[in-house]
């Protein structure tokens, strides 16, 4: 993987690069280069290859959550997460727990996410999950987004987040000014057809500014920093 910028470099190390000190909330999409987040089969592993892969993995093994949105989950394509040795070696401790976001709580809690690992269940108050299942209760009616990261990254310890989706989710932290930083990795294709997922939903104009780009195997890699304050 190169860097292109802020100060070229024929080769970097991804986990050194995308690390990230203190309470972060990170996007992470992978789109074709006409703009759909999916391919022709509505999945959006189709995309990006083997270097949108080692990237994704990266970001994982550095988060301390990943949060998803139940659409994601109820594909049932997604199970606990695995790093790789080598990734899980440099981490030194478990994998990040999944964080599921979900106020109708319309999952399949037989599902090998519930049931071979322990994800966190982000839900309002009047919600009634299985006893089971871990639980970050955040807001009467709708789930208080604001009010959820506060306890995920507060009492719960989880200062890097990670999102990886779906767009209905990435939208609403956009929404709510709650995301740091967006990682777009822009496939080396073009879907080409009437099916194209986009990135986000309904959203007012929101103006990002470019920090880095990378590029490995023809796939480029931008992140964007949102003008949110921080510390």
């Amino acid at each position: 993987m190169r860097r292109l910028l802020p100060e070229p470099a024929a080769e970097i190390d991804p986990y050194e690069e995308y690390r990230v000190a203190g309470p972060w909330l990170r996007v992470g999409m992978v789109a074709s280069l006409d703009g759909s987040v999916t391919d022709e089969e509505h999945w959006s592993d189709g995309l990006g290859g083997k270097a949108d892969q080692r990237v994704f993995r990266t970001l994982r093994a550095l988060a301390d959550g990943i949060m998803v949105g139940a659409g994601t989950v109820r594909t049932g394509r997604l199970g606990p997460v695995r790093l790789p040795a080598e990734l899980a070696a440099r981490r030194g401790r478990p994998p990040a727990p999944l964080i599921v976001v979900s106020r109708s709580l319309d999952l399949d809690f037989s599902a090998p996410l519930f049931t071979e690992s322990e994800p966190i269940l982000v839900t309002s108050d009047s919600a009634r999950p299985p006893a089971h299942v871990r639980v970050v209760s955040a807001g009467e009616g709708d789930i208080d987004l604001p009010l959820a990261l506060r306890r995920l990254q507060g009492e719960h310890g989880l200062g890097h987040l990670l999102c990886e989706g779906g767009p209905a989710l990435a939208t609403s932290l956009l929404e709510a000014d709650l995301v740091d930083e967006l990682c777009v990795n822009i496939a080396p294709t073009l879907i080409g057809s009437r099916h194209h997922t986009r990135m986000v939903c309904d959203l007012e104009r929101r103006e990002l500014s470019l920090d880095s780009v990378y590029a490995d195997e023809d796939v480029l890699f931008l992140r964007y920093l949102t003008n949110r304050p921080r510390p």
